[in-house]
């Protein structure tokens, strides 16, 4: 058995080069290089297995044995039912990793903010900031998926949000996936320069019935009091694969607030680093998955305080139901010198079966000794006091459960500060709990 998945990951590997050979150059040699670069080392590293620490409870292997030929689309999906109303007119549409302009528009974006393809900005007058900050914090020496989709940046987008600009609009970034592709490589770069301000939402959605691969990097650049609300919405259908890193860099004063949330696909894994490297920076790294049946979600996040006076807060929780699986693996480090750091890291996960798993290890590093951390994890049901309680008020059972349920997942979604975000997120919460008493 080990000798065919070896086998299967090396014909996988041989593949995946041979694409990366096809591809057609960037017309900007410092991108290829990197691209190159890249790549070779996404050859020594190939896949992490179970074997590392780091992937110790996610088995990639199911990745290796995809199908990389393009095929028909499995659906005809409707974006616009899952459109942004408050980013109307700044929205980004990617179908299958490739800028649909059609889709996109970019009428209401605030005075010098720039949303604009990756490779155009690599070689027009942005291309110094680009080549500046891309692939900086993103690790491709050691993480084997990250080299991957920095072997293969091609469509993309950047986002440059100038001193003192304050972007009233969110700005939508969408990533469909109809099938047709077997493998995407998402990439964003966002750099926010000092008291600018801004809300980025992330969104992904796949057509159901499709396997396919999602591999996606974000970089986030905060400079001096710049101010950043990130939401990520992984949607993928029941079938896809999603692995991604999203790395944030704060500058002084700088304030980062991300909530993600984890519906789709079948093995998905989210890598969160944020480097506080200068005093006063703060930050909010919270998230919800729910998952159900064979669903396999992973969260790794390092928030590292490398300088005094700075504080993370950090609130994930997990439903799980049917067989499904999830690992929380939070890390906070505090570096020597950085005193004053006030840090909270919290994590809760709701089994709604006897079959669910979930593995949790929040962890601190303390090399400060004037500093104010805590961390907790907890894993239990439904409580029976609350559900006899709305019995006694004569709601049946299996209702019960569904109301206490969704108040567990609502003190993350009213996180949101986008009402349509939040709204259609409650509607598929709802679903999915109905879904359950139905059955």
């Amino acid at each position: 058995m080990a000798t065919e998945l070896l086998k299967q990951e090396g014909s996988y590997l041989e593949a995946l080069r041979e694409w990366h050979s096809a591809q057609p150059t960037s017309g900007v040699d410092w991108l290829d290089r990197l691209r190159s670069i890249a790549m070779e080392r996404f050859s020594e590293l190939g896949f992490p297995s179970v074997k590392d620490e780091e992937w110790k409870y996610t088995n990639v292997a199911p990745i290796a044995r995809m199908n990389l030929q393009s095929r028909p689309p499995a659906a005809v999906l409707d974006v616009s039912e899952f459109a942004v109303p408050e980013a109307g007119e700044s929205q980004l549409v990617f179908l299958n990793g490739k800028l649909q302009s059609e889709q996109s528009s970019l009428a209401s974006l605030a005075d010098g903010v720039i949303a604009v393809d990756l490779i155009g900005a690599c070689s027009g007058e942005r291309g110094t900031l680009v080549r500046e900050h891309l692939s900086r914090s993103a690790d491709y020496v050691s993480n084997g998926f990250t080299a991957l989709n920095t072997g293969f940046i091609s469509d993309g987008v950047f986002i440059h949000i100038p001193r003192n600009a304050a972007a009233s609009q969110p700005i939508h970034l969408l990533f469909v996936s109809d099938g047709a592709q077997p493998v995407t490589f998402p990439r964003v770069l966002i750099v926010a320069e000092e008291n600018s301000s801004a809300t980025i939402i992330e969104s992904y959605l796949g057509a159901a019935g499709a396997e396919y691969f999602t591999n996606a990097v974000v970089e986030i650049v905060l400079k001096d009091g710049a101010r950043l609300e990130h939401y990520k919405v992984q949607r993928e259908g029941a079938d896809a694969f999603h692995v991604a890193t999203t790395v944030a860099e704060l500058g002084v004063n700088a304030s980062y607030d991300t909530t993600t949330i984890n519906f789709g696909g079948k093995l998905s894994r989210h890598d969160v680093r944020v480097v506080m490297d200068h005093e006063g920076a703060e930050c909010w790294v919270d998230g919800l998955y729910l998952v159900t049946d064979n669903q396999h979600t992973d969260t790794h996040s390092v928030i590292d305080h490398r300088q005094p006076h700075c504080t993370s807060h950090q609130l994930y929780k997990g439903i799980l139901d049917g067989k499904s699986r999830a690992v929380f693996n939070g890390k906070v480090f505090v570096r020597h010198g950085a005193q004053k750091t006030d840090a909270m890291q919290t994590n809760k996960n709701l089994l709604l079966s006897n079959e669910a798993r979930v593995d949790t290890k929040p962890q601190l590093e303390i090399l400060a000794d004037d500093v104010k951390c805590a961390h907790g994890a907890a894993v239990g049901q439904i409580d029976e006091e609350e559900l006899f309680y709305l019995e006694t008020r004569g709601i049946h059972p299996d209702l019960g459960r569904n109301l206490l349920t969704y108040g567990f997942a609502e003190e993350v979604i009213n996180k949101i500060k986008v009402d349509s975000i939040k709204q259609q997120l409650d509607k598929a919460v709802l679903n999915r709990l109905n879904t359950r008493l139905e059955v």
